[in-house]
């Protein structure tokens, strides 16, 4: 019986570390890619807290906004803090908040 116990404890164990195991490769799927973000935001849709994908077309980081992540046609990502990203990267980003200044968008967002 004592054995019979153990076996099934230890089973319980080794089932408990591969359950805790298998959620911590989350991968995360944007909603968005960069065009198809640009047309929603074009047609007015409201897009915070969706998520998209960028690639990085160009780091600037001493905008008037911060650290400004160019990419698409007129999609600027800005943070006070810096992204540690370079030219080609591609990154998920969840959107906080969206302006339109001057003909360009200027959007906050948290790195995933």
């Amino acid at each position: 019986m004592k054995k019979l116990l153990i076996g099934l404890l230890s089973s319980f164990v080794v089932v408990a570390f591969l359950l805790a195991g298998c959620g911590t490769n989350k991968t995360v799927k944007a909603d968005y890619t960069t065009k198809q973000f640009e047309t929603a935001l074009n047609k007015g849709d409201n897009l915070e807290g969706k998520t998209v994908s960028v690639k990085v077309n160009k780091l600037v980081p001493n905008s008037a906004f911060g650290y400004n992540i160019q990419t698409g046609k007129h999609l600027n990502f800005v943070s006070t803090d810096n992204p540690n990203v370079k030219k080609g990267d591609t990154l998920i980003l969840k959107v906080k908040k969206v302006a339109s200044t001057l003909g360009s968008y200027v959007i906050t967002y948290e790195k995933l």
